[in-house]
């Protein structure tokens, strides 16, 4: 990514999951299947509904000033 969003990471993508069991917590991709981290990034992000309104929001904030 060329441009930086401080949005994207995974804990604010549609795929991401919290697993609990066995006394821990893990958190995974539900769609590449990786074990993940609510702060990494992948390239595959795709932001969930609320992140996605916040995003416009804000972009449209901007854009009045």
């Amino acid at each position: 990514m060329s441009e930086s969003n401080p949005f994207h990471c995974c804990a604010s993508c549609v795929h991401f999951r919290v697993e609990k069991g066995s006394g821990r917590t893990t958190y995974r991709c539900s769609r590449l299947t990786y074990e993940t981290r609510p702060d990494y990034r992948f390239d595959c992000w795709t932001p969930s509904e609320n992140v996605q309104k916040l995003m416009n929001r804000r972009t449209r904030d901007t854009s009045e000033r």
